[in-house]
């Protein structure tokens, strides 16, 4: 199954082109489904349907579903006061009733990944088309899985889970109780949701489209979107510039000829980095299938949006190992890189990642970093006391 994950600045139109997208590939002949946690349904108000918890259709072989954050929320939390009973009993705690539970900041965004690994792995569609939050919020949403992971790695390494056996006898000789055996089956089961959820983004059949504006900060708004995606090994396969006004109309003298220009002009601009796809301004809010099919936004089978960060061997000739990654749009200056055990701590703009080093590079020291033509390269001299010494 193909998944086509849709993000975009806040206000770019990225719903209306998620639903267009969908129902272009439903037309097609594609079993699309369309999933979206934005709170107001704008999706479905796109589509001219109510969506909710329950998937609908809105058109041939197009489904449109909105996940209920609550009901997942108060579910998830019910089985954990069950499993919990005896701390809580221990720690004098009364429980909450599901009435009473209101879901959290980030439910939506829960939900959402929960209802994409599901999707993916039932395998009852052709295409997936994803309409992600605004980019920073998509960008934290994407990391979402690799950094909970980290956390129960680091909280719960799964090789103490060796000592089970051992731990009544382990915890008398602390003086303090272990963790219980249900905390492990929980993060195990956590961790592989979670990896299920980093597959269907790593798939080679799953690619992000950044959807934009041509208009006033709109160049920095891609520059940043496709800094922060890099970050994490991705790049957009399509750029949309939407809402694009009628050169047509812009003759000398008309209101239109100096938005429409500056519109070209970084509609130009996005060309030499991005393949950009053009979708017109309808001259209202599309409503429902028939505006969202006059807006013709192109389904395009894109390629992978995973990039790879490759080693490169130079120990021959400058006894080094170089590791590149490409950072397209990052500035020198806005750069910063701390080494920390066997993870490397990367922070581009107002962006961060901590990414295990490759296997090869931890028994290195770190010898120098540079940017190069939107590519870091950091260069690793190896440890003469962890390294294998010829005889």
């Amino acid at each position: 199954m193909r998944t086509i994950l849709i993000t975009g600045p806040g206000g770019s139109g990225r719903t209306t082109v998620a639903a267009a997208t969908a129902l272009a590939a439903a037309a097609d002949g594609a079993r699309t489904l369309v999933l979206s946690a934005d709170r107001t349904d704008t999706l479905g108000a796109a589509l001219g349907v109510r969506t909710g918890a329950a998937p609908v259709e809105a058109a041939p072989r197009l489904t449109a579903w909105r996940p209920d954050a609550a009901t997942g929320f108060r579910d998830d939390l019910a089985a954990f006061q069950e499993r919990a009973t005896g701390a809580l009993d221990l720690l004098g705690a009364s429980r909450l009733d599901p009435e009473e539970v209101t879901p959290l900041p980030g439910a939506e965004e829960l939900a959402l990944l929960r209802a994409l690994r599901d999707a993916a792995l039932a395998e009852a569609h052709d295409l997936l088309v994803v309409d992600l939050p605004a980019t920073p919020h998509a960008l934290a949403l994407l990391s979402l899985p690799e950094e909970l992971r980290r956390y129960l790695r680091r909280l719960l390494p799964p090789e103490r889970q060796a000592a089970r056996a051992l731990r009544p006898v382990l915890g008398r000789l602390a003086g303090v109780p272990m963790p219980a055996e249900w905390l492990y089956e929980t993060a195990a089961r956590w961790d592989l949701e979670l990896a299920a959820v980093e597959a269907v983004v790593a798939d080679r059949d799953t690619v992000v489209r950044l959807v934009a504006e041509p208009g006033p900060g709109g160049a920095d708004a891609v520059r940043d979107a496709g800094l922060g995606l890099a970050l994490r090994g991705l790049r957009p396969d399509v750029l949309i510039a939407n809402r694009l006004l009628p050169e047509a109309e812009a003759g000398p003298g008309s209101w239109l000829a100096g938005p429409v220009a500056h519109q070209r002009k970084v509609t130009d601009e996005w060309s030499g980095a991005h393949d950009v796809r053009d979708v017109a301004h309808l001259g209202h809010d599309p409503r429902g299938t028939d505006d969202l099919a006059a807006l013709a936004v192109p389904v395009v089978n894109g390629t992978s949006s995973t990039v790879e960060w490759p080693v490169t061997d130079r120990l021959a000739d400058d006894g080094v190992l170089v590791w590149h990654i490409p950072l397209p749009g990052a500035h020198r200056d806005e750069l910063d890189l701390i080494r920390r055990g066997d993870e490397l701590v990367l922070e581009a703009g107002q962006f961060r990642r901590i990414v295990p080093l490759p296997s090869v590079l931890r028994r290195c020291t770190v010898d120098g970093a540079a940017l190069r033509d939107g590519e870091l390269r950091i260069r690793f001299a190896p440890d003469p006391g962890l390294w294998p010494r010829a005889r």
